[in-house]
This record gives structure tokens, C-alpha cells and sequence, in this order.
């Protein structure tokens, strides 16, 4: 899944339980749930080819600014004090994905991660098809800021 869905959820996770003991685990225990349904990110063919790592390198650097801009404006903006268990929320939100980024962009993988990465990939299920794995991530990013709006 991209970035965005998974950080939003951390950070709405965050912003309504804001008890690091629950907000932690929950936000990254939701990334592997969300990674169970179909869908499409920039490391989509990766693996196969399809995809250089330059080019997914490149697109996830812009995807984290635009992760970043909409955790702000959605829950931030207006504050006068940083709050930090929403940072820490979406962080927690992406962390898996922070996790496997050294074997899946620079071919190195530390014997303490492995274990790690061959939990998160028993969830991973990507598909080419961006209609269909971006369907989910649109429905869940909505799904938050109506949430938000309204709660």
C-alpha cells in the first residue's frame, strides 16, 4: 500500500487513542492488515522488473512529502503545539515499510530484520492492476477524513 494510507490511519489511530501503549502497536499492527487487501504502491514490480529502483526510490521520496503535508493538514494545522503522538502514530504507521526499505533498495538485509520482512511479506499482497489496488487506499484515505471532519 502507499504511504499515505497506511501514515493517515497511524495518525488517526493516534489522534483519537492518544496512549502511546495502545496508539503504538495498533497503528503498526493496522499496516499489516491494510497490506493484506490488494493493492498497488511504487514498489510494484520491483521484484519482477517492471520497475527500476531509481524510479521507486523517486516516487516514494514525493509520496513521504505529500504523506507528511496531509498528516499536518489534517491533524496539525491550527494546533500551537507539535503533536507528536500523531507524528509518531503515522511513523508507526509506515514503519514495516521503513524496515524492509534497506533490503528492497539497497540488497541489504541485517540478520535481525529477516525475520521481520518474512512476516510483513506473509501480508503483502500487491497487484498490478492500479484500479483495483488503488481502490482501497482511496476508500480508507477517504474513510479518515470523514472521520476526522466529523468526530
Amino acid at each position: 500500500m502507499l504511504s499515505i494510507p497506511h501514515a493517515l490511519t497511524g495518525a488517526f489511530v493516534a489522534n483519537q487513542i492518544p496512549i502511546p501503549a495502545v496508539y503504538i502497536p495498533t497503528a503498526f499492527a493496522f499496516h499489516y492488515l491494510q497490506d493484506w487487501i490488494p493493492h498497488w504502491d511504487f514498489g510494484t514490480g520491483l521484484s519482477t522488473g517492471r520497475r527500476k529502483k531509481s524510479t521507486a526510490i523517486l516516487l516514494e521520496i514525493g509520496e513521504l512529502i505529500i504523506t507528511f503535508g496531509l498528516i499536518y493538514f489534517v491533524f496539525q494545522r491550527g494546533q500551537t503545539e507539535v503533536q507528536y503522538h500523531i507524528w509518531l502514530g503515522g511513523l508507526m504507521g509506515i514503519m514495516p515499510d521503513l524496515i524492509e526499505s534497506p533490503r528492497n533498495f539497497l540488497g541489504w538485509e541485517p540478520a535481525f530484520l529477516k525475520p521481520l520482512n518474512q512476516f510483513h511479506g506473509m501480508f503483502h499482497n500487491s497487484t498490478h492492476h492500479k484500479v483495483i489496488g488503488l481502490l482501497p487506499q482511496v476508500i480508507t484515505v477517504g474513510v479518515i477524513l470523514f472521520l476526522v471532519k466529523f468526530t
